[in-house]
């Protein structure tokens, strides 16, 4: 049977070791089978009549729906699935703020002028550091809770005005953001709108809630709670990894839910509880999206419990696998359930925080607001009991494995810190071509185009190679860290332009942001670069890439990009191109109204000459200097 391989190649050398161990790798070829009408999107189950497959032949479901209808269907059916996800994250983000302004929870805010920040932008106040707090979760809780036919009243505060004027003429200003998701189901259900274009414009609505409550807010109450990123160096890699500590693998998005941890892990009686095991102390490990946020923010956070960021969604399978890792503790999605038979085999105990990735040998200790530090003291102490019991009795085999000068901590505050204080450094060398423009490579990994990463990592090399400055968040972050892109040796790889900017910057070609929720981070520094050059978002020399998207919420990812007037390219499309009308809408059309569209192509080499392309007509639209 054929492994799945990566661009990642110490990974895959590491796996051909582990032949006994399952994983993702080995169950992609066991699942290169698929359902040929799933793939178009023409497949539908949702009444007792069906399941219905529109074919030439048949050419409508029995109950008239068209292969349109099914395909905006199942889109708007995906899209909400992935929004109410982010929207979980950051209405729990919002809950811990308040639990903390009420004096209900223990966890201390780490950064006052954040919240001073957050407050002004949008338009709250308070007589107190804890009021001004309680008063901008209140109101970030009372625009997701709205019912639909209001809209909700952060989303001016927070987009770019042009934006918001044309979202506003276009009818996609939502309302309240849960509403938003529950009648995104209601429409989708049985014999209810078979409207595409309906659909598609509730698609971007969703995409707006995504993007600017899911991620934005999200981010800067995190930025509140957690401390704000600064740029430093940092290790990545499974030799993060000490065999010597606890180790603790952390899986999710939210990065709240760990403040309690992290707050015991930093005193000397969390420690303690590691010493009196025989261990060196306890350490946490980064897998996924929460691992990168901590890594974002491990200079003012954490920084001497996080060991570091060992990979993106699919390396945490072979992380359990080398035995060092005592106890897994997850909180959200990206939890593979692969993970279950190799952490038996490994004895590494699995403990989920939220019901909504309970699995079935984990341990579900739910999180409880004002008993953070409680829930942290509890998962210490299984961590460290976990390490008494099992080591001795496990082989642990730790490959040596990526790079120790990563420069992470990138934000929009942190960059405009680094280029003195202004994105104008930015913005002139984008007016002289010596940067033709800005890519953002997002979102998640897959094992579909063409391995893990490896679309990822050849798309990246190739845009960088033609004086493309690369903006990093998500999985493809994890895994572009793993392959050298995110060190500053990275230059080499870059045309002259680029590495002339890097040398003189002391920077990589590939800006490493962090998480899947910092693409809000990404949407910020181009709302800023619009701002300061006078224009709106889709006349930026700026597009985005979804190159390896995996799942609902990088459809709702997508969604917002679209919605923010940018060209969005994804080697593999959506389950769509059973619809010539949402096909066209979305490849042709959409251009027209938001001045967004999606660019598939699974080619690196074509994709990055289509991307270019986009980057220099936007420029000679702008009447820039066209480089050579």
């Amino acid at each position: 049977m054929a492994r799945c391989q990566s661009a990642d190649t110490c990974l895959s050398a590491f796996l051909e070791k582990k032949s006994s161990v399952n994983t993702a790798f080995d169950r992609m070829d066991e699942q290169k089978l698929k359902c040929g009408y799933g793939e178009l999107g023409v497949c539908c189950r949702l009444c007792s009549n069906g399941p219905c497959r529109v074919t030439p032949d048949s050419p409508k479901g029995v109950c008239g729906a068209t292969a349109d209808a099914m395909v905006a269907r199942g889109l708007l059916r995906a899209v909400a699935a992935g929004s109410a996800c982010y929207l979980h994250v950051v209405e729990s983000t919002a809950r811990r703020l308040k639990a903390i302004a009420t004096g209900e929870s223990p966890v201390r805010l780490r950064a006052e002028g954040a919240l001073d920040e957050l407050a002004r932008q949008l338009g709250v106040s308070g007589g107190s550091v804890l009021e001004k707090a309680g008063n901008v979760a209140d109101a970030v809780l009372a625009d997701l809770y709205r019912p639909r036919h209001e809209a909700m009243t952060l989303v001016k505060r927070m987009a770019l005005p042009k934006r918001a004027q044309t979202w506003e003429k276009l009818g996609l200003l939502p309302g309240g953001a849960k509403s938003e998701v529950f009648d995104a189901l209601v429409k989708t259900s049985t014999n209810l709108n078979t409207d595409p274009v309906d659909q598609l414009l509730h698609c971007l609505r969703l995409g707006i809630c995504t993007g600017l409550y899911g991620l934005n807010l999200t981010n800067l109450m995190n930025d509140v709670i957690m401390g704000e990123p600064e740029i430093r160096v940092a290790r990545t890699g499974f030799s993060v990894v000490d065999p010597d500590y606890v180790n603790i693998g952390v899986i999710g998005h939210s990065h709240s839910v760990f403040a309690g941890l992290i707050q015991y892990l930093e005193t000397p009686a969390g420690q303690q509880l590691g010493l009196v095991k025989g261990a060196k102390g306890i350490r946490l490990i980064g897998l996924t999206c929460v691992g990168q946020d901590m890594q974002l923010r491990a200079a003012g956070s954490g920084g001497a419990v996080f060991a570091g960021q060992a990979g993106n969604n699919f390396t945490q399978e072979a992380l359990i696998a080398t035995g060092a890792i005592d106890l897994v503790i997850t909180e959200f999605n990206c939890t593979l359930s692969g993970m279950e038979p190799i952490a038996a085999s490994m004895k590494t105990k699995l403990v989920c925080l939220d019901d909504v990735c309970k699995q079935t040998s984990s341990e579900l200790i739910p999180d409880r607001y004002g008993h953070e530090l409680e829930l942290g003291q509890r998962l210490a102490t299984l961590a460290a009991d976990q390490y008494a019991a099992r080591r001795g009795g496990v082989t642990i085999d730790i490959p040596v494995h990526g790079y120790a000068d990563v420069v992470t901590g990138v934000s929009e505050k942190s960059l405009v810190k680094l280029l003195g204080g202004s994105l104008e450094p930015v913005i002139a060398l984008v007016k002289n071509g010596t940067i033709k423009g800005i890519a953002g490579i997002l979102g998640c990994s897959n094992l579909a185009a063409g391995g893990h990463d490896m679309t990822t990592v050849a798309l990246t090399r190739e845009l960088i190679k033609r004086d493309i400055l690369v903006l990093s968040a998500g999985c493809t972050t994890g895994g572009l860290c793993n392959t050298g892109f995110c060190s500053p040796a990275a230059k080499e790889w870059a045309g002259p332009g680029l590495r002339a900017v890097c040398e003189q910057l002391g920077i990589p070609p590939v800006l490493n942001f962090g998480p899947c929720l910092a693409i809000g981070r990404i949407e910020i520094v181009v709302n800023l670069l619009a701002e300061a050059m006078g224009l709106d978002i889709p006349q930026l020399p700026v597009v985005i890439s979804a190159p390896q998207w995996l799942e609902e919420q990088a459809l709702a990812d997508g969604c917002f990009g679209l919605a923010l007037g940018l060209t969005l390219h994804l080697a593999q499309p959506p389950q769509i191109l059973g619809s010539p009308v949402v096909t066209k809408v979305l490849t042709q059309d959409l251009e027209q109204l938001t001045g967004g569209k999606v660019l598939v192509e699974l080619d690196p080499v074509k994709a990055a000459n289509a991307l270019e392309a986009v980057i220099m007509a936007k420029r000679a639209a702008l009447g820039l200097e066209v480089p050579a």
